[in-house]
């Protein structure tokens, strides 16, 4: 892991249900591939995120779906 990086930064995701945008912080010192449940700060349903950073460049990827599944 690079030792020159920021510990949390912010990223998009849009909700598996509503399909509108939120912003949720990731933590960069949980690895680089994570999964967790946040609520769609528009319509409050629950979301699963599936959060990808690349080591090289600390691009954040957010893949979602519905938390019933």
């Amino acid at each position: 892991m690079p030792t020159d990086y920021t510990m949390q930064t912010t990223a998009e995701y849009y909700c598996a249900y509503c399909g509108e945008p939120s912003t949720t912080f990731i933590d960069l010192s949980a690895g680089f591939t994570q999964q967790y449940v946040e609520d769609c700060q528009v319509c409050c349903r629950p979301n699963v995120l599936h959060i990808t950073i690349d080591e090289a460049t600390l691009d954040v990827d957010i893949q979602t779906d519905c938390e019933d599944r």
